[in-house]
C-alpha cells in the first residue's frame, strides 16, 4: 500500500501540489467551491497514477491545488463510491494521498437525505458521528507504517472544528443542524421502511458516501470535520420522489453558505 500512496505522492508533488494545509472532499453538485481557489493547479484524476476515475454526475474528477481562505489547500473536486463497483480501500485510496502530501486536517462535504423530522431540504447538518453500513475499508492486511490495526473511533470528527463551526456559523448567521450520518451502499434512494429504520437506529441524515474516507483517515490520525446537505427528507409524512437531478439542485442552493463557513474555518487553521 505505502508504495502506491508514494508513487502517487511524488507524482503530484512534482506537479505542484506542495505542502498544503488542508484537504477538502467535495460531494454531490458542490464542486462550484473550487471557484474560490487562487492560484490553482487542476489535474485530472485519469491522469493520477493509481486514482479511480468518478462516474457520476456532479463529480467533475479533478484534483485541484490552490490559495484558499490565506491557507494552501489540495481539493477533490468529486469522488468515489462503493456502489460505483470500486473497492472500499480504492474509494479511500485518496486521503491516504492527501495525508502523504501534508495536509493536517480533512474537510468533507456530502449530499444527504434528511431524517431527523425537525430538518428542512437545504439544511445544512454538521455531522458529530457515523453509523457505517458500508464494508470497512481498512478489511484485510495492515500496514503498520501507514496506521494502527485497531484505530479508534470515538471521536471520528473533531470537537474542535465541530466548535469552531457552530461559532463561525453563529457569526454569520447560517442556520446549521447537528447530527449523526448514516451510510448505506446505494445507489437506490432508500424506501419508507429503511428510513424509518435508520432514524430508529439513531441517524439524522442518509447518504452514500464519507463514512469509508473518514474511517482511513482516522486510520492514519488524520482530524476530520464533515457537512451533510440536506437534499432530500426521509421524514415519514414528507417523502417526495427523489432524482439525483433534484439532489443536484438542492445542493446547488446551500454550497453559498457551505463555502463561507468551510472558508473561515481553514482561515484559522
Amino acid at each position: 500500500m505505502l508504495e502506491k500512496i508514494n508513487e502517487t505522492t511524488e507524482f503530484l508533488k512534482a506537479r505542484g501540489f506542495i505542502n498544503p494545509d488542508a484537504g477538502i472532499i467535495l460531494g454531490t453538485g458542490l464542486g462550484g467551491l473550487t471557484a474560490k481557489i487562487e492560484n490553482c493547479i487542476e489535474i485530472d484524476y485519469k491522469e493520477i497514477p493509481n486514482f479511480p476515475v468518478p462516474t457520476v454526475e456532479g463529480h467533475e474528477g479533478k484534483l485541484v491545488f490552490g490559495d484558499f481562505g490565506r491557507k494552501k489547500i489540495v481539493v477533490m473536486k468529486g469522488r468515489f463510491h462503493y456502489y460505483e463497483g470500486y473497492k472500499p480501500e480504492e474509494v479511500s485510496f485518496p486521503v491516504r494521498v492527501l495525508k502523504y502530501l501534508g495536509i493536517k486536517c480533512l474537510f468533507l462535504s456530502n449530499a444527504a437525505g434528511g431524517l431527523n423530522p425537525t430538518f428542512r431540504i437545504g439544511d445544512i447538518m454538521i455531522i458529530t458521528d457515523h453509523i457505517n453500513l458500508l464494508p470497512n475499508p481498512l478489511i484485510g492486511p495492515n500496514d503498520d507504517r501507514v496506521g494502527a490495526r485497531f484505530p479508534d473511533m470515538g471521536e471520528a470528527y473533531d470537537k474542535y472544528l465541530v466548535k469552531k463551526a457552530l461559532l463561525i456559523a453563529q457569526d454569520h448567521k447560517i442556520k446549521v443542524q447537528k447530527g449523526i450520518y448514516l451510510s448505506t451502499s446505494g445507489p437506490t434512494f432508500e424506501t419508507p421502511s429503511e428510513y424509518k429504520y435508520f432514524r430508529i437506529i439513531g441517524a439524522d441524515a442518509v447518504g452514500m458516501s464519507t463514512t469509508q474516507e473518514v474511517i482511513v483517515a482516522r486510520h492514519m490520525n488524520l482530524p476530520c470535520f464533515a457537512v451533510s446537505i440536506i437534499t432530500d427528507l426521509g421524514v415519514e409524512g414528507k417523502i417526495a420522489y427523489t432524482t439525483h437531478q433534484s439532489v443536484l439542485e438542492e445542493a446547488a442552493k446551500t454550497e453559498e453558505r457551505m463555502t463561507a463557513i468551510m472558508t473561515e474555518m481553514i482561515s484559522s487553521l
